[in-house]
Order: structure tokens, then C-alpha cells, then sequence
């Protein structure tokens, strides 16, 4: 089962510069939380902002460079080697970039999404999602050291 794993603005900004716009503790203890033991799906420029291979997780990064390698990854050439992957009934996370949360969506049966209530300068979004995601949890809105509000919503395609 795929499944996404985003933060996002009131725009759906997630990025600008290949880089995150906002810092969240609880957003990276529950990105951890949810991906370790898991399998991971990233672009490479996603890859590159990172800058290594998460540990505790499989990184599989989806590549048009036919030639590139990354130690500690596996490295794939399109979103189907990629998906092809992953096992149907464990799940796996798609974390970006923008291109391939587009690509996947309709791929996707969950959506955990951090909602950041701000609206932030970004130069990459995370596409509008239709009337069939339902939310299935939301958290309360939680509100970081410098003021910055944000809450947990966990969606299913209904």
C-alpha cells in the first residue's frame, strides 16, 4: 500500500529551493515514526536536499540520470520500478518532491498530512487533492517555540 507523507502550507507550499521552508520537531519525530522499518519513495531532488540515505528505511530514489548510483539507496528510472518495489500489503511512503507526490497521488490510499497554518513563499506545492479523501484523525493545532501553528491530518480515499 502506498501511502503519502507531506507538510504543507495553506497553499499546499511544501519547498522553496529544494529545501523546507519551516523547522517542526513533532513534524520530523512523526515523519520518523511512521517511515522507520519502511520503505521510501523520493525524487532525487528531494534526495539531494536531504543529502543522504534516511537510515532504518529502504530508499528507493526515482532518477532520469540512467547512470546514477547513490550508496544506500536503489536507485530506479521511473515511478513504476519504483512502485513495483514495494509490497502491496506493507506500506510505503512516498516523501517527494512535488513532481512525484503529483505522479502518485491517484497511487496513493493514505495521505498523512502536516498542516502548516501559514502561507510561506514556496516554489514547489503538493497537488490539490478531490473529494475523495476523507479525513479519517485530526489533530488538535499545536504551535511551535516560535509561534508557528500546525496540525496532523491523517486522510483515506474514500
Amino acid at each position: 500500500m502506498l501511502s503519502i507523507l507531506v507538510a504543507a502550507d495553506e497553499a499546499n507550499g511544501i519547498g522553496k529551493d529544494n529545501q523546507l521552508i519551516w523547522h517542526i520537531p513533532d513534524d520530523l519525530k512523526r515523519f520518523k515514526a511512521l517511515t522507520m522499518g519502511r520503505k521510501i519513495i523520493l525524487g532525487r531532488k528531494t534526495y539531494e536536499s536531504i543529502g543522504r540515505p534516511l537510515p532504518g528505511r529502504t530508499n528507493i530514489v526515482i532518477s532520469r540520470q540512467a547512470d546514477l548510483q547513490i550508496p544506500g539507496c536503489t536507485v530506479v528510472s521511473n515511478l513504476d520500478e519504483a512502485v513495483a518495489l514495494t509490497l502491496p500489503d506493507e506500506e510505503a511512503f512516498v516523501i517527494g518532491g512535488s513532481e512525484i507526490y503529483r505522479q502518485l497521488l491517484s497511487q496513493c490510499k493514505r495521505v498523512y498530512l502536516t498542516r502548516v497554518h501559514s502561507r510561506f513563499d514556496a516554489d514547489a506545492f503538493f497537488p490539490e487533492m478531490d473529494d475523495s479523501w476523507l479525513i479519517e484523525k485530526i489533530s488538535p493545532r499545536f504551535e511551535t517555540e516560535g509561534g508557528l501553528e500546525y496540525q496532523f491530518i491523517d486522510l483515506f480515499r474514500g
